[in-house]
Parts: structure tokens; sequence; C-alpha cells
């Protein structure tokens, strides 16, 4: 994987600050530190950061076509490049280099964007077209790789990070109340927003031309929506047979690497199944990594043994205390970029850093397998609700939620009640399109109480449910309650913070590369094609994922409780010791000097941790909320990136006077 970025002249021909874009590359360094390099004409600057995998030697960025004319930074992997650079060969296009990114540039000039629909892979791109002035960028279909971009005074800037486009000392600096909002709701930002106010992301699934200084998108994939007509056919047994093909397939396309290729193990159904698809068909000597807590309740330790005795790995574990995740906190907002509800990210950059430690690049991951096969609780959760709300008078169907939720209904009598109230559905709940995410927004939404007086007018009556309905295409509408969760759960979920903040960007941090063998657009589409009974079958979540796995992985693997991943908070942050930069960020005086939120809210939240006063889930994420946001402050707002020191990249073309 690697880190691009660039500057694009969008008025008129002149001079680009060559010692800006070795600053932006620079500070990308961690994506890719193997190589860089940097191209120069009067119109662009292309920069490039190398994490070198596919074509190890001559894969040095940016890349041209034979002739010159076009040029390419590409952060990704292409998985099915071998098949498609047989089929460029056979149209008579040459080839220098073995990497997969020449592959994709002989693609474009072959294809045009239609060449998108031919990549099995996760990427974001960009390529300059010499002879039209034409600046062409595209994002994978499920937003594995990141793509930021502003516009403004003449420019165009892009970066696979955020703090590369900061590096401009032109570029303003302002975190936008509306997408605070936005993330104290749904955990992340909407579509193409981000945190800061004018820097956007390609959203995924998208491309786009700037040309002129005019910028064009178009959606090149969207999540499968199938009519009655053209869903899965066969038998179940034919479709659990063909599900594990296609995985399998998946898993041998995303093995292809010129370094050892490792995998996360975490103890649960998705990385179990991978390791054992890559252990029995691949690889023998398969290397896996995993974490375990401090913390007992967050603990999967003897799940992770249990498979690592199944397949015979070789195995490695980092064990997470809480004061790494508080110590190791203000590095991954750095690496995030965004306000984090979460503790759940640090971890994940622990286990990153384990993986290169022991001199891997690549792991593959189970992450999607929830979202694309009813994996988790809020999809159980609205199967439920939308069964009590045929007969909102039934005393008993809303009994089914104590299955679900057995850890809360420890004493019934006293929380029966209240719950069952909490979950009560009416028809217009059932003709709302956000049924299933609703009430966990607005619950979360709660949180925007701690914002200042400041914030709270400027959104005045902006509501950020309003604004994903008004998102929603119209095929939304003719789909199935799971579908729909399913729907939603992507859209807003999956890219903006599951493939993000707890995996691009912190396996990135230690320049560690992940691939999702369960974001296969064919998989995906396939899964699209299976009724929801097949997903989950009563409360059985995932259920023909668990049938394509008999005869895999053990069945107490298959049939444990889903554990939801989790890392601790208050144990972290006011367990013992303490943090200073806790103390220094959320004290009154810098509380008010932001200016986010309400100081005096704050303080009280902070003393009822310091007297160990119980909380409550919506508390501890609000808690995490203020802090990320003022260390995102103070990392981003008040830093002036002018310590980042321009690094020379080892290669480097240069044009002039070609216009």
């Amino acid at each position: 994987m690697c880190g691009i970025a660039g500057i694009l002249q969008t008025k008129n021909q002149g001079s680009i600050n060559e010692t800006l874009v070795t600053r932006m590359i620079s500070v990308l360094r961690h994506r890719g530190p193997d190589e860089s390099g940097m191209y120069l004409d009067p119109f662009i600057g292309l920069g490039h950061t190398r994490l070198s995998i596919i074509g190890l030697e001559g894969g040095a960025q940016p890349l041209s076509n034979e002739d010159g004319s076009l040029w390419i930074v590409y952060n990704g992997e292409t998985f099915n490049y071998v098949e498609l650079r047989n089929e460029l060969i056979s149209k008579g296009h040459r080839f220098s280099t073995t990497t997969d990114t020449e592959v994709v540039l002989h693609l474009y000039e072959e294809f045009g964007p239609q060449f998108l629909q031919k990549l099995n892979g996760q990427f974001a791109l960009a390529i300059w077209n010499t002879s039209n002035k034409e600046l062409f960028l595209a994002r994978d279909r499920t937003g594995v790789r990141p793509l930021y971009y502003t516009q403004g005074n003449g420019t165009f800037h892009f970066a696979s990070e955020i703090k590369a486009i900061f590096v401009d000392p032109a570029i303003t600096r302002e975190i936008e109340p509306e997408s605070l909002d936005q993330v104290f709701t749904f955990w992340s930002t909407l579509s193409s927003k981000t945190i800061f106010k004018d820097v956007y992301a390609l959203s995924p699934g998208h491309y786009m031309i700037v040309k002129d200084g005019q910028i064009t998108q178009q959606s090149y994939w969207s999540i499968p929506f199938h009519d009655e007509k053209e869903c899965w056919t066969g038998t179940q047994e034919e479709a659990e047979e063909e599900l594990l093909f296609l995985l399998k397939d998946s898993v041998r396309l995303r093995l292809r690497a010129d370094v050892p290729v490792g995998a996360y193990l975490s103890g649960g159904l998705d990385s179990s199944m991978t390791t054992a698809l890559i252990s029995r068909y691949f690889n023998n000597h398969l290397r896996t990594f995993s974490m375990s807590f401090q913390q007992e309740d967050f603990d999967e330790t003897s799940f992770q043994q249990r498979m690592i005795q199944h397949i015979r790995t070789q195995h490695s574990q980092v064990t997470i205390s809480n004061n790494e995740i508080r110590d190791n906190f203000p590095l991954a907002i750095w690496h995030c970029e965004t306000p984090l509800l979460r503790t759940a990210p640090v971890p994940m950059m622990l286990l990153s850093k384990l993986v290169r430690e022991n001199q891997f690049k690549v792991v593959l991951t189970g992450e999607g397998a929830d979202e694309i096969f009813g994996g988790y609780n809020i999809f159980k959760e609205a199967k439920i609700r939308h069964f009590m709300g045929r007969v909102p008078e039934s005393k008993i169907r809303p009994r089914l939620l104590e299955r679900l939720y057995p850890y809360i209904f420890k004493d019934p009598s006293r929380v029966r009640f209240f719950l069952q109230k909490f979950y009560a559905v009416t028809s217009k709940d059932l003709n709302d399109p956000l049924f299933s995410h609703k009430i966990r927004w607005q619950n979360s939404g709660k949180n925007t109480s701690f914002f200042s007086e400041q914030i709270l007018n400027s959104l005045d009556d902006y509501q950020p449910l309003d604004e994903v309905r008004e998102q929603l295409p119209d095929s939304f509408y003719s789909r199935d309650t799971l579908s729909k969760a399913q729907v939603l759960e992507i859209d807003v979920f999956l890219s903006n913070y599951l493939l993000s903040s707890q995996g691009d960007r912190v396996a990135m941090a230690n320049s560690l590369e992940i691939r999702q063998p369960f974001l296969d657009h064919r998989l995906i589409d396939f899964a699209f094609k299976l009724p929801a009974k097949w997903k989950i079958k009563g409360l059985n979540e995932k259920y023909i994922l668990k049938r394509s796995s008999i005869g895999l992985i053990p069945e107490e693997i298959t049939e444990r409780p889903k554990q939801p991943y989790r890392a601790p908070i208050r144990e972290a942050f006011f367990g013992n010791g303490g943090a200073d930069y806790v103390d220094d960020v959320l004290s009154s005086d810098y509380l008010k000097r932001t200016g986010y939120f309400n100081e005096k809210k704050v303080q009280w939240l902070i003393k009822k941790y310091r007297k160990s006063e119980a909380s409550s889930e919506t508390q501890d994420m609000a808690f995490v909320g203020i802090l990320s946001t003022q260390l995102l402050h103070q990392q981003f707002i008040e830093n002036s990136f002018s310590d980042i020191k321009p690094v020379r990249p080892d290669k480097f073309i240069r044009v002039q006077n070609q216009y």
C-alpha cells in the first residue's frame, strides 16, 4: 500500500511548488517507507510514497505509459492484475514493469473510465493526461483506501490523508459543526464530508474528473439491488457451495504478493474462516496475529487458541493494557484524522505494529462479513422490532429482546418494561426508511448535548438523520427490512469508520496493508441475491456463512455467541495513573479556547468518572468524542505543520515547456 498526493493548477499554467509537493509526500512516509517519487510539469505536481508489495524492482512511481502522455500515482492493489495484464498484452500493450500499477494505467488507456468495472481490488488512484490536461481520480467500490481533496484559489489538492493537504499553509483548517454533529450521531461523517470544512472525501465506488477548473463526479458501483428475477434460484445447499467457492477464490487472489502474507485471527467466525481457507488450500506455514486485553471482559484469547490448535499456525499475540490505550490514543487521532467515539482503533494500531515488527507487510482480515451476511445485533434488532410492529399490542413478541440482549435482562422485572418501551414500534416507525438504525442514532445523538452554545447555534435546525434520508437511492425503498439495514450499515459505517479508523488508517500507521476477502465485489453481489432468511435464521446470525464453514473450522467457533469488538474506555483514562494530555486538553481554559463543548457539562462528566460513579455507554462515547475532538484541534488546527521536513524523493521527473 502507498500514499499519493498532488496539486493541480486549475486556472493558469505556472510553476508548481516543488518543496510543497515534497513535504506532502514526506508527511505520508508511514504509508510508503520503501521509496518515493515525484512528477512535475507546468500544471501539476504528483507525489507518491511506496510500500513495495508487487513488482518489488522497477515499480517506483509516478509511472507513465510508453509515450509519457499518461502518468499515474496509485495506492492499492488490483488482485486480478495477472489476468488483466494478459488481456492487455493480447491487445498490443507493452509493459516495462511487473506491477499491477502499470496494468491499471494501460487499462485506463484502453478503456477509459469504464476500466474500473474490470478491477477486483482496493485502491485510490490519480491519472494525469498530459494531452488534454485532465486529472482522473478514482476510489474502490467499498472505500477500503482513502482519497481526499479540496479546491480553491486556482488550485486543486488531493492526497491519501488530509494532513498532506494541510501541509500547504494556504489551506484553511477549520472543524465543520455539521460534520461534528454527524460524528457524534453516526460515529463518522456522511458520504463525501470530512470533519474539516471544505475538505472532502471521494465517495466509494466513484470517480472524478478535474478539467479546466471544473469537477465532475460519477458513480461506477453501488450496493447491489436485485429484483426477484435476478435473485438466487438454486437451493440453499447450492448457495452454501457457491459462497465457499467465491470466498476461497477471493482469498486466493488476495494472497498475491511478492512478500509474505499473514492474517489476523480474532477467534470469531470471519477471521477463522479466512485463516482456515489459507491454511488448508494455500499456505500450510501461515503466520497469524492477534491481540488480547488486560481486561477480561474484552478478551477472546481462548477462542484464538482453539483456532491456533486447529490450523496449527505459527502465531504471535500482543496483550493490550489499559495504559497503552491511554498513551497511544493521541497517535491514533493523528492517523485517523477525525474524532472517535470509541477507543477500539488504538488496539488495532498496536496489533499492526506487532505485525510489522515480525517483518510482515500484508495481512488478510475478516471485515465485511457482518455487513453482507447479517452479523450485527442491529440487524436482528430490526427483525424483532419489525415483528413487534406487525402486532403492536402483543406482550409476547417484545420478549424476543431478552434473547437478543440476555446480559441486560439479568433482572427482568426491573428492565423488561423499560426496554420494551425503548424499542416500541409504531406504524410511523415501520414506514421510516431509517427504521433499523433510528433508535441507535438518536441515542448516540444525545451526545450533542455536550456541544457549546456556539456550536448548537451554528447548527440551528440541522438534522443529520434527514441528510441520510435525502441521500437514499430510489431502489432502497424496494428492499426488505434486512437489506435496508445492511445498506445503511455499509453506506454510513463501513467505509467511513470501520475500514478507515479501525482499518486503513491505523494499519498504515505502521506501514501495513490489510486485505478483506469478504469485500470482494463478487461476494457482495452474491450475498445481496440471497433471501434474508438464509442470512438470519430466527435469531441465528450469518446462518449461511456458518453452514458454509462446516468441516472447515471447529463447531465451538461457529456456534459461539458473537462478541462485538470493543476496547476499554473509562478503565483506560480513569484507572491507575493518569494522562497529562487528558488534563491539558480537557481543562476549562482549553475547552473555552476551542469552543466546541460546554465546559461545565464536560467538567461534570469528568468528575463523575473520577468519583467512580456508574456511567452509561452513551456517556462513555461522549467522553471519547470530546477528548478526541480536543486532540484533533490541537494536532490539526493549532498545528502549523511547519515541522514537516521535506525528504528528497528517490524518483524525480520534471517536464518543462510542455504546452
